[in-house]
């Protein structure tokens, strides 16, 4: 399945006030019930294994209402991990009252070098051609301490039909155009990997998880099991 570019109706914010609202709330509900918060989850929890923190913090981009560190900061909190976290997006409006958020550009992070542990993104990448994935991984890389994590969708025919036989769960019609047009400009975890592998990572993790997601960890620096930053 060849990717395709299908501008999608949210990055413009084609809509109405509440057709954005409503397509927002879509979106909490994928993350939620088809493993997009999950997928973050894990990869953060990755991270606090093999580098032995318990503390970690986390500029989520393109993040909106921050529902998946949310979720991610409540898991592990359960398992003794505290997570901190800043949420950016492109647009204050995505944002709606977003505790701790920023509106940034994510190709030039506001912030300094090293300003967090993590430079974390969920169903952003998609979004990038890659020659601007490769630069987003590398500003990531510069505010990130210890790694830079992707959370995106698996292009596939199978994750396409999955996505139109859940039209009826879909509240916007911006979903239901962007759903689909998503699926088929997403990457493979074999051209996200070939990807990272540009970038200044140390070293480059990518797996698949739940219903056609995949989780990538671009490390700053191979981590050894326990090793401290």
């Amino acid at each position: 399945m060849k990717r395709t570019i299908i501008p999608e109706l949210l990055d413009s914010d084609s809509g109405t006030a509440a057709e954005i609202a409503a397509a927002l709330a879509d979106l909490r509900m994928v993350n939620r019930w088809f493993g997009g918060a999950a997928t973050m989850c894990r990869l953060v929890r990755e991270v606090a294994r093999r580098t032995g923190k318990r503390e970690l913090s986390l500029l989520d981009v393109g993040g909106a209402s921050g529902d998946i560190p949310v979720h991610a900061a409540r898991e592990l909190a359960r398992e003794g991990v505290r997570l901190a976290f800043v949420v950016l997006d492109r647009s204050a409006a995505h944002l709606n009252g977003t505790r701790r958020a920023v509106s940034g550009d994510a190709l030039a992070l506001p912030f300094g070098d090293c300003s967090f542990d993590l430079v974390g993104s969920s169903l952003f990448t998609h979004h990038l051609e890659p020659g601007e994935l490769v630069r987003f991984i590398n500003e990531s890389l510069r505010v990130a301490r210890v790694a830079a994590l992707v959370n995106d969708l698996r292009r596939s025919p199978a994750h396409l039909a999955l996505i139109y036989a859940g039209f009826p769960l879909y509240r916007s019609r911006l979903a239901r155009h962007d759903g689909p047009a998503s699926v088929r400009r997403a990457y493979t975890p074999g051209e996200l990997r070939e990807l990272l592998q540009a970038t200044r990572a140390g070293a480059v993790e990518v797996g698949n998880h739940y219903l056609c997601r995949m989780g990538a960890i671009a490390w700053r620096q191979v981590p050894a099991r326990g090793q401290k930053f």
